[in-house]
Parts: C-alpha cells; structure tokens; sequence
C-alpha cells in the first residue's frame, strides 16, 4: 500500500493536525481508542494509507507532533483524539520559538530536528511502499515555519524521491498582531520553492473574508465544507505580492532585524528570500498575460526542436 507519513509543526500546524485526524478516523470509523467501529469494508480498504496496525487490533495515526514548547503537545493529547498517537512521536521542546524563524531554522529547531528525524526513519521503516510525506505549518510563527522548514529540508535530503507536500497557512495582518509575520513567510516561502514538491496554500485573509464578509459567522469554528477542486490559479500572485510589500516595508528600514542575525542569520538571506519571493510573483504574472497565440507559438517551437 502507498503509505503517506504526516507531520504536524507549530501550534498552528498541531490545531489542523488534530483536526485533520479527527476527520481521517471518522472516514475510517475508527474511535478514540484507535478501535474499528464500523460496518463497510470499504473503511479498512485503504486503511494503511494513513494508519499503522497495532496489536488488539488498534489503528495508530502515522504522525509525528513537533512543537518546541509543552502547550500545544498537551493540548492535542487532552483534545477528543489525543490517546489515539503514539506517544514516543510527540517530540517537543521547552523555551519555543517566540515567532522568530531564525530560532526554529538555526538555533532551538536544530537541537530538536534530529529527535524528530529519528522518529521519520522509524515510522518509514515501518512502510511497504512509502508514497511521501505531508507537512502541516503556518508560515507566520517561529516553528512551524522556521523549523518546519528545516525538517523539509532534512527530510528532502534522506528521502529524495519521495513526495513532499506541505498544507502552508499564510499570515494575514487581520487576523494576527504578530509585527514580523512577513519576514517568516518570505524566509519559508524561499526553503518551500526549493525543497517541496507542491504545497496548498491556506490564505488567513481570504479565509478572514470568507468567515466574516461571506459567511457572516462572529466566531468562526471548523467549517463542514468539502474540497472537490483544488487547482493553481495566477490570482494567488496577489497574496504572494501582499506578504512581499509588506516585507518590502519592514526590511527597508532593517525594522527588528536584530531578532534574527543575533540568532546567527546573515542579512544576504534576507535579500535572497525577498528576491525570490519576486521572482514567484513576476512568474505568475507571466501567466496571467501569456494569450493563446503565444501559447500556441511555443508549442509550435516545441515540436520544430524536437523534430
């Protein structure tokens, strides 16, 4: 069976983590207790896919939970589904990140990582044929989106030709106060271009609108909403541009800079990040104006060169 491995970083990613595995067991019919409760063969199908098999006939998440402080991991484990992971794979840290990517990338996730990685290397020994990995994060924060990073990284190096997804939620000014928001999404943004295969992008703004303009609900919760299209659209440059103006802004004026060199950051990083942040922005833009014709023209070239 084609078994995926997910990963859930940051106390964003931990909240959608646990949210995605209560669906995933609810699909399956699979209780609190890891038990199969259903009536259709059709839910054990393709069980293993997500799940491993314990003795008693007990269904474990193949997950692993990575936060750098206690909060989140004790949240999950007192939350509806908590007693269904495995308890070796919650790999937490003490001091947290503090919403500095440097910290996750370079100084408090790299003490960590290599605990998580031997928990990966477990959990993929215990696969037939592993399909690839799935990541969990906001960009906004210091682990999810520094350290989660890193783990793509490392992970893309031990495991090169496997699958790397990453669900990426991406900050919105609206519904944060974090001031240096846009500097972690554009240094993740840059490790994400590299070393993932295709990522879903959740935009926190659009998500706001939706919520309060379209929907209408005062405290927003889990929406009951099902995805049957996901696609790549050029209107997403949009969103891509917003974080870039807004790093633009900051990075001008080497506004709280210092949060990140004094973690051993140079400046040069930050000037790649932003450089290549445009550089995905002027590609989508490219889209958007290509025509037919053009399109056409360079399929035409296509087949005159290989001809």
């Amino acid at each position: 069976m084609r078994e995926i491995l997910h990963i859930q970083a940051g106390q964003c990613g931990n909240q959608i983590g646990a949210k995605f595995w209560e669906v995933i067991c609810d699909e399956h019919a699979i209780d609190a207790t890891g038990a199969y409760a259903g009536d259709s063969d059709l839910q054990l199908e393709r069980i293993s896919v997500y799940f491993n098999e314990a003795v008693g006939a007990r269904y474990v998440p193949r997950a692993v939970l990575v936060d750098l402080e206690p909060g989140t991991m004790d949240a999950v484990r007192s939350g509806p589904f908590g007693r269904i992971f495995r308890p070796d794979n919650f790999i937490y840290g003490q001091s947290g990140a503090g919403n500095n990517w440097a910290k996750g990338h370079y100084t408090e996730g790299a003490e960590l990582v290599d605990a998580v990685l031997d928990v990966v290397r477990s959990e993929v020994e215990k696969c037939d044929c592993l399909q690839g990995f799935q990541l969990c994060h906001s960009l906004g924060g210091g682990t999810g989106s520094g350290m989660g990073t890193l783990l793509i990284s490392k992970i893309r190096e031990e495991y090169p030709d496997r699958m790397m997804l990453t669900f990426s939620v991406f900050p919105s000014p609206k519904v944060s106060d974090t001031v240096v928001e846009p500097y972690n999404a554009t240094l993740s943004v840059h490790q994400l271009v590299e070393n993932a295969d295709e990522s879903m992008v959740l935009d926190n703004e659009a998500l706001y609108d939706i919520c309060f303009r379209t929907l209408k609900l005062t405290t927003p919760t889990w929406l009951k909403m099902a995805s049957t299209f996901v696609g790549n659209s050029t209107a997403i440059q949009e969103m891509f541009s917003r974080v870039s103006e807004q790093f633009t802004l900051m990075f001008r004026r080497k506004a709280f800079l210092h949060w990140y060199t004094g973690e051993g950051m140079d400046e040069m990083e930050f000037t790649e990040a932003e450089s290549n942040m445009n550089d995905l922005v002027a590609e989508y833009q490219q889209y958007q104006d290509a025509t037919a014709e053009e399109y056409e023209e360079e399929e035409e070239e296509e087949e005159e060169e290989a001809a």
